[in-house]
């Protein structure tokens, strides 16, 4: 996948400012696609460029004019054979999963301490993502919202994202509690 296909999936919900585009990558597309605020201005002139997205300025009165972008139908059209291309395996680099690969060869204790703040953050993104979706959802229980409730897919993918903190989060908590036990072990054997 490329950035392009993200900004276009991020576009589809509408007519959005680079600006507005850069939120809403940082709370409903973190889940599954990062991408730096200059990386999203330099992908939109691109798809400007490209004819996947039109957009058009709107003068404001005391403050900078803003550009407003929507998906064309080629960008639909790239989005659909985008949706048809078979999807490569996800994979994952994470350098906090390296460091414990080799916690027996250092010092466990400051891989502990980032195993515990990787599960804070994981429980804050988790925190955000259930709001996100409640917001989504409306007055709808989940099972009403995904069999009728409009704009299932950021939908789903928002609920991926859920998924996927709280299984880092558990993941983080367990193996640092894993691993303090046994540095605890360690200290008393060897006193």
């Amino acid at each position: 996948m490329a950035l392009k296909h993200a900004v276009l999936a991020a576009l589809l919900g509408g007519e959005y400012s680079g600006y507005q585009l850069t939120k809403i990558f940082d709370v409903g597309v973190s889940n599954f696609w990062y991408a730096a605020p200059q990386q999203l201005y330099a992908e939109l002139t691109k798809l400007e460029a490209d004819g996947l997205i039109a957009g058009r300025e709107v003068v404001q009165t005391g403050r900078p004019n803003k550009r407003m972008f929507t998906v064309t139908e080629a960008g639909a059209a790239e989005l659909a054979t985008f949706a048809a291309t078979p999807s490569k395996p996800l994979l994952i680099r994470d350098d906090l999963a390296v460091k414990v690969h080799a916690v027996d060869h250092v010092d466990p204790g400051p891989v502990i301490e980032q195993l515990r703040e990787r599960a804070e953050e994981a429980a804050a993104k988790l925190a955000l993502f259930e709001q996100i979706l409640q917001r989504m959802r409306g007055d709808h229980d989940e099972a009403t919202f995904l069999s009728q409730g409009e704009h299932v897919g950021p939908y789903l993918s928002c609920l991926a994202g859920c998924r996927l903190e709280r299984e880092m989060r558990d993941w983080c908590l367990e193996t640092a509690r894993t691993l303090t036990g046994r540095a605890a072990h360690t200290r008393r054997t060897n006193s």
